[in-house]
């Protein structure tokens, strides 16, 4: 299996650290509204990773955090005069209805920040007691000249460091470039008790802290966005190499790109944010699944005006090759192809892995013998199931009703009845009005030897 690794800049063999036991650690969201398409790449990724994973290793432990104490969660939580809980909980609880809509399933744990602020002050306290760190008018702050391979996931000089964190200039810091670990909190703002004073973590060390407490000192994969290789991942090393006295913090790093909405950047002046929470009302869940894995993650993805009706045609293909195998019982242990899994163990070459699917969809339109379908049908269901797709019947799938479209399954079903009925009188010409009615409708009819068949255009 090959991974490519941010940091060495290379691909390379997957060999974990213990076969028995193969850990990964990816950044979660930060709770305060709803989540946009971007945000949803990184899980659709790596949960597919995750499949691959447990296809190959035993044991897997797969953790994805939630930062739930923030200063955007604190500044929603007075615009509505309410706890910050009541914000993260929200949110939370409408990140996971997403997640469980695009067929992303759970994590094996999901740490969150508030509940391990004893973690995080104990981290900073050994960084202090090694020199690391240092207090300074209540704050903490990581010495980042104490950590000589500073800059080494990012590949940036000292120069383009600094302009990168965007430095905030205070008077007690020793160096530019250091970091917050711990901070103030006013009267005002949620806050713990520490050594330094009532304060909260700085947003760096709350992964560091966390993926130690459900992970252990080095971990096989970290990943995450490519937006957080700098400063966010290039200071989770500085600070876990430096509080478990030199030990690798993660062996491999891996990072998806970006998700642009029309070929640009999204942004809230552009008017472009396109929230999962939204497109959910339109748009079926695996469909969105499909358009995240279509380009190979490391890639930029673009989301335009054609990505969904592409995916939904592509769906149409799978699930029509399922729909045709009807009544065949897929094979026993038969899995996925070995083109098909070798792709996907290539540095989840999902383009790849997907054109492999096509081809079995193919393949069974082809085929007349009853074993080779019974073989395909178990192929595919197998290969759709490590992508995270076609986990719903093609009845399913093709009678679920667009917010577009007023006929419902059931007046469809009696519109079909009523055609049936007029093919056997031979009154073709009505047949054939019901059938343009409803083509004008958007819905397509087709005749096949089991029947007419119909779904949403």
């Amino acid at each position: 299996m090959q991974l490519h690794n941010t940091l060495t800049g290379q691909k390379e063999t997957f060999v974990p650290l213990d076969p028995n036991r193969v850990t990964m650690y990816v950044c979660g969201p930060t709770v305060y509204s709803y989540a946009h398409i971007g945000n949803y790449r990184p899980p659709v990724v790596f949960d597919t990773l995750s499949r691959v994973l447990r296809r190959r290793y035993p044991g897997v432990v797969y953790a994805r955090n939630i930062t739930d104490i923030d200063d955007k969660i604190n500044a929603a939580a007075v615009k509505e005069g309410v706890e910050i809980g009541v914000i993260t909980q929200r949110y939370t609880a409408a990140y996971h209805e997403d997640l469980k809509a695009l067929g992303v399933q759970p994590t094996d744990a999901e740490p969150k920040v508030t509940e391990h602020i004893p973690q995080i002050t104990a981290m900073i306290e050994r960084l202090i007691a090694s020199g690391h760190a240092y207090a300074a008018e209540g704050h903490v702050l990581f010495h980042t000249l104490s950590y000589p391979d500073y800059g080494q996931l990012s590949g940036r000089d000292e120069q383009s460091l600094m302009a990168g964190a965007r430095v905030e200039v205070a008077p007690y810091k020793k160096h530019a470039g250091d970091f917050v670990l711990w901070k103030p909190s006013s009267a005002e703002q949620p806050g713990w008790d520490s050594p330094w004073g009532r304060g909260r973590p700085g947003w760096h060390i709350e992964c560091s802290a966390m993926s130690e407490a459900v992970l252990g000192d080095t971990i096989d994969i970290h990943g995450g966005g490519h937006d957080l290789i700098f400063p966010h991942h290039e200071n989770e090393i500085a600070q876990s190499t430096c509080a478990h006295g030199g030990a690798v913090y993660a062996r491999y790093w891996l990072h998806n790109g970006f998700v642009n909405v029309n070929h640009e950047k999204m942004s809230k002046s552009l008017g472009n944010v396109l929230l999962v929470h939204d497109l959910l009302k339109t748009l079926p869940g695996e469909l969105i699944r499909l358009v995240l894995l279509t380009g190979h993650y490391r890639q930029p993805l673009d989301w335009n005006d054609d990505v969904a009706a592409d995916a939904r045609k592509k769906l149409d293909r799978l699930y029509g090759a399922l729909r045709d195998l009807e009544g065949i019982e897929p094979a026993a242990g038969v899995t996925a192809p070995e083109a098909f899994i070798a792709a996907l163990e290539d540095d989840l070459n999902t383009p790849m892995a997907l054109a492999e699917l096509f081809e079995l969809a193919r393949s069974a339109n082809k085929s007349e013998d009853a074993a080779e379908k019974a073989r395909l049908k178990a192929q595919l269901l197998d290969a759709g199931s490590l992508l995270g797709i076609l986990q719903l019947t093609p009845e399913a799938w093709f009678s679920q009703q667009p917010t577009t479209s007023a006929l419902t399954p059931e007046v469809i079903e009696q519109r079909i009845a009523d055609r049936a009925a007029a093919r056997k009188a031979k009154n073709f010409a009505e047949s054939d009005r019901i059938r343009d009615e409803l083509a004008a409708q958007g819905v397509i009819i087709e005749d096949s030897a089991q029947g007419a068949r119909w779904r949403y255009a």
